[in-house]
């Protein structure tokens, strides 16, 4: 997995009804665009360093929400 600031990381619900966590990368703690990432969440605007997890996928930045 790799990203830029800008690009959107999406977390895939576990099951059938729980909705995907969306958020905006603020910052690639690494050189090569490898995890971790500051990622600032639309549902609430809380920022967090996260280290994704094979449910998750990231969005070029010129994805729309």
């Amino acid at each position: 997995m790799y990203a830029h600031p800008g690009d959107w990381l999406v977390i895939k619900g576990c099951r059938v009804d729980s909705p995907e966590q969306r958020g905006q990368i603020l910052e690639v703690r690494s050189a090569d665009g490898a995890p971790p990432y500051v990622v600032r969440w639309l549902s609430d605007d809380h920022v967090s360093m996260v280290f994704p997890g094979p449910d998750a996928v990231v969005e070029p930045s010129h994805a729309t929400c």
